[in-house]
């Protein structure tokens, strides 16, 4: 008789406890399989920034801060591959990005020409000794930037969160 009770108490309480814990498992694991899967497969797929829809230059011959940032048919294009709040945050950071190299390069560099290239692709700059750098601006994967130009040397791309220092190296020198 014990022996019975011992295989209904087996039966009824520790193969169902079993068979929860392993389908448990199993639903964690394939959950676990997918999330992995989808987290691989957007590690791995770069975005490439979509195209500029202008094909127009700006010559730039005197000492500059270039901002460039997308125009409204590449925002859309950019907003059309991302998440909702990972296109929030790109946007975000590179506004108050922009605005904090804007306030500083008012603040203490006022003699520097400021020049948004918002409805460009390509920016031309103009070396004192005549030589030209060409820089397109579909090759930036970044959706907004700052170059930084003095007429005596190359232009730069900014590390806009470390403004005060990159333009006091930069124009200084």
């Amino acid at each position: 008789m014990k022996v019975y009770i011992a295989k209904i108490v087996f039966y009824f309480i520790v193969c169902p406890m079993a068979w929860f814990y392993i389908s448990s498992c199993n639903e964690s694991n394939s959950n676990q399989n997918e999330s992995a899967k989808k987290n691989a497969h957007s590690k791995n797929s770069i975005i490439k920034k979509p195209g500029s829809s202008f094909n127009d230059t700006i010559v730039i011959q005197t000492k500059a801060a270039v901002f460039y940032s997308p125009d409204s048919q590449q925002m859309q294009k950019i907003k059309a591959v991302n998440e909702k709040n990972v296109f929030d945050m790109l946007v975000h950071d590179c506004h108050y990005q922009m605005q904090n190299a804007l306030n500083s390069l008012k603040q203490d560099w006022p003699k520097i020409k400021i020049i948004n290239a918002s409805k460009a692709r390509y920016l031309l700059f103009v070396k004192e000794n005549k030589s030209t750098v060409c820089i397109d601006l579909d090759t930036k994967n970044d959706i907004c930037g700052l170059f930084l130009f003095d007429t005596k040397k190359d232009p730069i791309l900014a590390d806009m969160p470390n403004i005060n220092t990159v333009l006091q190296y930069y124009f200084s020198q």
